[in-house]
């Protein structure tokens, strides 16, 4: 049977992106997107609700986003969902989905006013940095 996974999301950063390095050099950059939805209710009528998306990028596309992005930005990511389980230390199994984006699309003016549309391709919370996977565990 095929498999598929596919990540497409538009909207605003809720902090600059964090930018490390892992230990063999690789830059790594994360941040959230803050994106929003409306639906209709029949008891409430139409309701907004916010979700919140970690997003990882890695190598030169990292460290556009670091020095070009900033809270607030708009964003067009294009990525896959990926998954990492570890135990806590009290012994309890944890995990957490992201995005790990393959693409990632400046949208928007940039913070002085001017019209951009950027696309940085190529082949706040310091803990979500911590949670990465290592770059032999990347399958590119």
């Amino acid at each position: 049977m095929a498999s598929y996974n596919k990540v497409l999301l538009m909207g605003n950063l809720t902090a600059d992106p964090q930018l490390k390095h892992n230990p063999s050099g690789l830059a790594v950059a994360n941040f959230t997107l803050a994106i929003n939805s409306k639906y209709s209710t029949k008891e409430q009528g139409v309701k907004e609700e916010v979700g919140f998306f970690e997003i990882v990028v890695f190598g030169k596309q990292a460290e556009n986003c670091a020095s070009y992005l900033n809270k607030g930005r708009s964003v067009f990511v294009d990525g896959r969902l990926a998954m990492r389980r570890w135990e806590a230390p009290d012994g309890t199994k944890r995990s957490k989905v992201y995005v790990i984006a393959q693409r990632v699309q400046f949208l928007g003016g940039k913070p002085t006013g001017g019209a951009i549309s950027d696309d940085f391709s190529n082949g706040s919370d310091s803990d979500i940095i911590e949670d990465l996977p290592l770059e032999e565990d990347i399958p590119f």
